[in-house]
């Protein structure tokens, strides 16, 4: 048998296996801490976008990429990510918000809220914090998409 099906035959029920793991570590911490599942999705699908990403990049290591190329391409590929997401208005902007708001961020589903701008305050109801947008419904039944990262960047008052 080929060294490399050998290989890809213990990375591929490995990632499974890592998926269904930190599935269960996110409900373990939701229920710790009385998070909404709503609060655990974003952060379970940046956890699956840089795990499948991660699995790709062995099976292609495994299948003879050369590790010198391989090397150079992760590095600039992060280089990339990394300026990405220092980038205001970038979409990776937007993941590392929903992962901040995740960790930190005082507002839950539920909550009113009134997002402070010098030209137009939006008012609301916060239905969904989702990866790239967080939702809020107005008092005129409208739901309002957010960017994450403008939510961060903007005064933000809660309504008890």
């Amino acid at each position: 048998m080929d060294i490399r099906l050998l290989e890809s035959l213990i990375i591929i029920p490995s990632f499974f296996a890592i998926q269904f793991f930190t599935v269960l570590f996110l409900k373990k911490i939701q229920k710790k801490y009385n998070y909404s599942s709503f609060r655990v999705r974003p952060i379970l699908k940046i956890f699956n976008l840089f795990s499948f990403a991660t699995f790709i990049v062995i099976l292609i290591a495994i299948w003879g990429i050369e590790q010198a190329k391989l090397l150079t391409f992760i590095t600039s590929f992060l280089t990339v990510v990394g300026i990405a997401l220092v980038a205001q208005w970038s979409i990776l902007s937007n993941i590392a918000s929903a992962l901040i708001i995740f960790i930190s961020h005082p507002v839950k589903l539920g909550e009113s809220i009134t997002i402070m701008d010098k030209e137009f305050q939006i008012n609301g109801q916060v239905i969904d914090i989702g990866l790239f947008f967080i939702t809020i419904k107005n008092d005129e039944n409208e739901k309002i998409l957010l960017p994450n990262n403008v939510l961060l960047q903007k005064a933000t008052k809660i309504s008890v």
